[in-house]
């Protein structure tokens, strides 16, 4: 077994509070770096890429640096996602020179989703300059400007043009602004640095109404995540740990894997079967196989 993408939530604690992503229950939990590290080494042996994050912004972890470094030292490839507020509070050169670092997020939405009334040009800026010096410092770094943010699927970015202007702008190249995130999500800006559209999407919760008994999902075939502390969930929409499969503390991350309740879902996805009650529950599942939305019972 091997996953496309293994996150590791090094803090679920944030600097914003956007409306789109639900505030954590969970008690505030940071791994130290030492811990971090005895995780990447279970982990990394079943992952192609590893993302710092599940909820929380990793920016904020006052160890953020040594955790680079360990990542680094291992050999991992890093996807990055933050909010880009904090990008100032480390030299640029923290990014360039990290070897595991391979794609940064930036999710450009959450600014004036947090402050509708401040001027976001600063804000841009950095991230602007940023993405400029990479260019030249580190041109095998994957960029990505993150506007998910959108009501529906084929629109002009009306809500984001003034967002859209000031990138086209600073890099002096025009961009259609017409998207079809159905069809295609990214559009190439200069070098490898891209707009990501994506709709908005609602969290799992069980507190939603049953959906469906049939469905598919990259959970624990494509994906897999561990909470800061240790709970070892199936995908990166579990915020809460609902489907806690083991602590990564109390047993080995292939114990977990080859666990009966971990085992249950794998053996369900195969079949189109939903086992967990939150994936019953799950919109957002029907992103990944449109053929299951009139399966239901």
């Amino acid at each position: 077994m091997r996953f496309f993408r293994s996150y590791i939530e090094i803090s679920n604690i944030c600097n914003l509070q956007c409306s789109f992503c639900p505030e954590v229950e969970r008690p505030k939990k940071v791994l130290d770096a030492k811990t971090f590290e005895s995780i990447l080494i279970q982990v990394l042996p079943y992952s192609e890429q590893i993302c710092l994050h599940l909820m929380g912004e990793p920016l904020s972890h006052p160890e953020f640096k040594n955790i680079l470094e360990i990542c680094d030292k291992h050999g991992a490839q890093i996807h990055l996602t933050t909010n880009g507020t904090l990008l100032n509070k480390y030299g640029f050169e923290t990014f360039y020179g990290s070897k595991s670092l391979r794609q940064i997020n930036f999710s450009l939405h959450s600014f004036k989703d947090n402050f509708p009334d401040r001027d976001f040009s600063g804000y841009l800026f950095d991230i602007l300059e940023f993405s400029k010096q990479a260019l030249e410092a580190k041109p095998e770094l994957y960029i990505n400007y993150r506007l998910w943010n959108l009501p529906d699927p084929t629109l002009i970015q009306l809500e984001n043009k003034d967002i859209i202007d000031e990138v086209c702008n600073f890099f002096s190249i025009p961009i259609n602004e017409r998207v079809d995130v159905g069809f295609k999500k990214s559009k190439n800006i200069t070098g490898r640095i891209y707009f990501h559209f994506d709709t908005r999407f609602r969290w799992p919760s069980m507190e939603d109404p049953h959906r469906a008994n049939k469905g598919f999902c990259h959970g624990l075939s494509q994906q897999i995540g561990i909470h800061a502390d240790g709970s070892v969930v199936p995908c990166c929409l579990d915020k809460e740990a609902v489907i806690n499969l083991g602590n990564i503390f109390e047993k080995s991350f292939q114990e977990i894997l080859e666990g009966e309740r971990a085992q249950k879902m794998i053996k369900g996805f195969q079949k189109r079967e939903l086992v967990e009650e939150l994936c019953q529950k799950c919109t957002y599942i029907t992103r990944f196989d449109k053929k299951t939305l009139d399966l239901r019972k």
